[in-house]
């Protein structure tokens, strides 16, 4: 049996009583949920799992939501009073992570509403294909035993279906369905490169890939048939939606206050589109400078990568030379978005370096088109290129979560803190600007424009989740609002309807960091420091913006700095 947890080291031995049954029990939790999905151990860079996929019952679905719920009732069993600050702090990480999966399972329930083999099976082969860890020929063999187990993993997903699946998910899932075989693809084609010609390898990889993708077209029959009795009803209600909000620990606020910041950023970022607009050309409307600044592009889809490249590393020498953040020992490719991912992310993504991987190296991905638009280098305009490369690599998600894997807690690992790690994106985008990176008048327009994308997106988060706005309206307010081609906003409204709280995290998140920042400055006085600050969120882990308040505060012992973990100012 192969144990995820072995490559954790041991617990100190001073390290007892309360606390260290907590990171007994965390530990516990690491191993069953990399045993429970493969994928996440792939991700995590534990590589006992590779050749495995995930039970995708519904059995396994309920077994693994009462092991949640057991290990919150162990959590809640320690004797707080008996811990030390440092590990009730992280303990109350532990319980925070441990309701907001107990609540994905039992109250939101996607897994039984949209049928979701794809995710899962493209999403662990991507990983393996995608990430550098391995020789490729060892990486392929475990592609094929993944491709392999396929068939089984789509029959096993099909039981989760309950009586009540949402039309537009389970289109979703029929659409990578029919692209998902593209991927198969590209490994037997990679296969080919690397193993001779009629080799057992390569015939094994192609057997493998021929009968996943005969199962996929199968499965895809089933789809259509689930989607003719599917409901067009996806929201999560109200009163489930304000619970969600709470426990995600947004520094207090309530679902209202919350929507009215989204109407509030709403109006302040269009004043500010509109005067970088005019600074842009006085003469010109609003209308006709966004025009010229998407008709500024590179000529081909391959020139964009190259500008992508450029970009990034540009920010990143901006940083350094400006002492802006201690830029950690990392690595990072920018690759084209897998066709498979076109539709669920429309512009750009990003996937973090693997935790425990030898030489941990970050994901880019970048989408050509949507369905083949042909509008769509549109979006990949300079003034684009260049703050998307801020918001997911320098200062961004690649340099944030890179810093947080030093930090030694096993339980902030395990935290799911989006309006922290999209929040820290989108801070990036305005601080850089504040600081002289790319910020001219044509930068600002698409700062701004971004940011009004942010903003409508914490007002549709809201409202699509409230049951209070339909599809076809949430899309039109975004063409409305952002002026992105129909094909990537629709692509856009899709992805919100099944990640309630998400997708509003981006935008609250770093409104929630310029009043941590702001607080921080009054708080310090002469001593506040613009990369202590930005070290002291960096290094301490992808926490919620009201625990690292906290920790700024000395609860918990206070935030972790670079010195702590070796870290050189000048990598």
């Amino acid at each position: 049996m192969s144990d995820p947890s072995s490559v954790l080291p041991p617990i100190p031995a001073d390290v007892q009583g309360a606390d260290r049954r907590h990171q007994e029990l965390v530990r516990q939790r690491f191993d069953r949920v990399l045993r429970a999905h493969p994928g996440f151990a792939t991700y995590f860079g534990v590589h006992t799992e590779d050749e495995r996929l995930a039970d995708l019952s519904r059995d396994a679905v309920l077994a693994e939501l009462a092991e949640e719920r057991r290990f919150l009732a162990d959590l809640e069993a320690l004797d707080a009073d008996a811990m030390s600050p440092a590990e009730r702090f992280e303990r109350e990480l532990s319980v925070m992570s441990a309701k907001r999966s107990i609540f994905d399972a039992d109250v939101h329930r996607v897994w039984e509403r949209r049928a979701a083999a794809c995710d899962e099976i493209g999403d662990d082969l991507f990983l393996l294909f995608a990430r550098d860890f391995a020789p490729l020929s060892e990486r392929l063999m475990s592609m094929a035993a993944r491709l392999e187990a396929a068939p089984a993993a789509i029959e096993q997903a099909k039981t989760r279906i309950g009586d009540r699946p949402v039309r537009l998910w389970n289109e979703l899932e029929l659409d990578s369905a029919q692209s998902l075989p593209g991927l198969f693809g590209e490994i037997v084609s990679a296969g080919a490169s690397e193993f001779a010609e009629g080799s057992a390898e390569q015939r094994r990889l192609a057997k493998a890939a021929d009968t996943a993708s005969q199962a996929l077209e199968a499965y895809g029959g089933w789809v259509k048939e689930v989607i003719a009795r599917s409901v067009d009803d996806f929201a999560l209600g109200r009163e489930a939606y304000d619970e969600l909000i709470g426990l995600r620990a947004f520094d207090g606020l309530t679902t209202d206050e919350i929507l009215e910041i989204g109407h509030q950023q709403l109006a302040f970022n269009h004043d500010g589109r509109r005067a970088a607009a005019r600074e842009v050309d006085p003469d010109a409307s609003e209308d006709e400078v966004i025009d010229r600044l998407k008709s500024d592009h590179p000529a081909t889809f391959e020139e964009a990568l190259d500008g992508y490249r450029e970009a990034m590393f540009r920010a990143r020498d901006h940083i350094i030379e400006h002492g802006l953040a201690t830029v950690p020992p990392e690595s990072l490719s920018v690759i084209p978005t897998p066709e498979y991912l076109r539709r669920v992310m429309p512009f750009a993504a990003y996937f973090s370096p693997a935790r425990f991987d030898r030489d941990p190296r970050g994901i880019y991905i970048v989408t050509p088109s949507v369905d083949g638009d042909a509008r769509a280098m549109r979006e990949h305009n300079y003034a684009s290129i260049s703050n998307t490369s801020i918001h997911e690599a320098y200062p961004g998600h690649h340099q944030q979560l890179s810093a947080a894997n030093y930090h030694p807690s096993l339980a902030r690992a395990m935290i799911d803190a989006p309006e922290f790690t999209e929040g820290w994106g989108m801070y990036s985008e305005q601080m850089m600007r504040e600081q002289g990176f790319d910020a001219t008048p044509a930068h600002r327009v698409v700062m701004y424009t971004d940011a009004i994308w942010r903003s409508c997106r914490i007002i549709l988060d809201v409202q699509l989740h409230r049951g209070e706005i339909g599809v076809d309206d949430a899309i039109d307010f975004l063409v409305a609002h952002t002026g992105f081609e129909r094909p990537n906003a629709t692509a856009e409204v899709h992805r919100y309807t099944s990640t309630p709280t998400y997708q509003l995290s981006y935008l609250l998140g770093k409104v929630l960091l310029l009043r941590l920042r702001e607080d921080e400055r009054r708080r310090l006085g002469d001593r506040f420091s613009l990369r202590d600050f930005h070290d002291a969120l960096l290094y301490s882990g992808s926490l919620p913006v009201s625990f690292h308040r906290r920790l700024l505060a000395g609860e918990g012992g206070g935030p972790t700095l670079p010195s702590a973990v070796g870290v050189s100012a000048s990598a």
